[in-house]
């Protein structure tokens, strides 16, 4: 997959187009994804994706909390994805080319008329776009699919919209995902997405606590600021060997070891002794084992890491047997 930023690059197809900020990479837009490559197949057109970085409800939360703004600050949501985590799965699904804009003031400023004719055409040179209806474009948010409709007639591309994705009855959203997520649904987080949650990184050095315990850990390395869930959780590790690795994976703040301290993914891997520093790996959580906690001492933390350890195997030999 080729991944493209700023100005329009000479040379480059016109394209059948789909646009958002795909966090995630759920069911519903993993059919905007299919759509989009069936498209492009039929009329010759390189297959694409726009989306944004940052976050625009994390550009607009930045901007609000400057002090000479005065308003107050807002909360953006919590990212499922990092832009490396993301463009890995959409390229995962045979999308030719991304698209990377870049949100900034002058970029949120652009009025629905300028976004069109600058970004999608002279830049992407779009002949087909496809959004969800619940699309919204241009300064304000002004723009909405029956205008899109109205500017892509007189820009000369078609334009269609995606219906939601159901699931039991209800959309399947980056929201709802969050939800589940938050709640320690692991399986209907599974079901929404397609695919068990999973957070990638690079394993670094860590203070070596587990291994003073007794339970060595492979520290990962996050982009996530405020990771969409926390606790213990029963783990699959990719990326140590030809095989995923079963394991038990704390991540939070460790509220025994230190106060304030940012979010930490550490994952104890059963059975394997090899080396883990500097590989890029992905750790799928298949089940909540409990919440994080705080404990008066590091002997109790240590029996609680135990019976975690015991809790995780006796998941991973069920979910064998199934």
């Amino acid at each position: 997959m080729r991944v493209t930023h700023g100005a329009a690059l000479a040379g480059l197809p016109p394209v059948a187009l789909t646009i958002g900020n795909f966090d995630g990479v759920h069911k519903g837009h993993q059919a905007m994804l299919a759509r989009v490559i069936r498209e492009a197949r039929a009329r010759q057109l390189q297959s694409c994706v726009l989306t944004f970085e940052p976050h625009p409800r994390e550009f607009f939360e930045r901007m609000r909390m400057r002090p000479s703004n005065g308003s107050p600050p807002g909360q953006a949501p919590t990212r499922l994805s990092s832009l490396r985590e993301k463009l890995e799965l959409i390229e995962n699904f045979g999308i030719a080319r991304t698209h990377i804009e870049r949100f900034s003031k002058r970029f949120a400023a652009l009025e629905p008329e300028a976004f069109v004719e600058q970004v999608l055409v002279m830049v992407l040179r779009a002949r087909w776009v496809l959004v969800g209806d619940d699309f919204r474009f241009g300064a304000k948010r002004a723009g909405d699919t029956a205008l899109l409709r109205k500017l892509g007639a007189a820009a000369g591309f078609e334009f269609e919209v995606m219906e939601p994705v159901l699931l039991d009855g209800m959309r399947v959203s980056s929201g709802a995902v969050r939800r589940a997520l938050a709640e320690g649904a692991l399986a209907h987080s599974e079901a929404l997405l397609g695919r068990p949650y999973s957070i990638s990184g690079r394993v670094v050095h860590g203070d070596k606590l587990g291994r003073e315990l007794g339970f060595s850990t492979a520290n990962i390395q996050m982009k996530h600021n405020r990771p969409p869930l926390t606790g213990v959780f029963a783990v699959r590790l990719h990326g140590a060997g030809m095989e995923p690795l079963s394991g038990v994976a704390s991540l939070g703040v460790r509220p025994t070891i230190k106060s304030g301290g940012a979010a930490v993914l550490e994952v104890h891997l059963f059975d394997f002794s090899g080396e883990l520093y500097g590989r890029h790996v992905r750790v799928d959580f298949l089940h909540k084992l409990r919440e994080e906690e705080k404990y008066p001492d590091l002997e109790t933390l240590r029996a609680q890491i135990a019976r975690d350890c015991e809790a995780a195997r006796a998941y991973h030999r069920e979910k064998r047997r199934a």
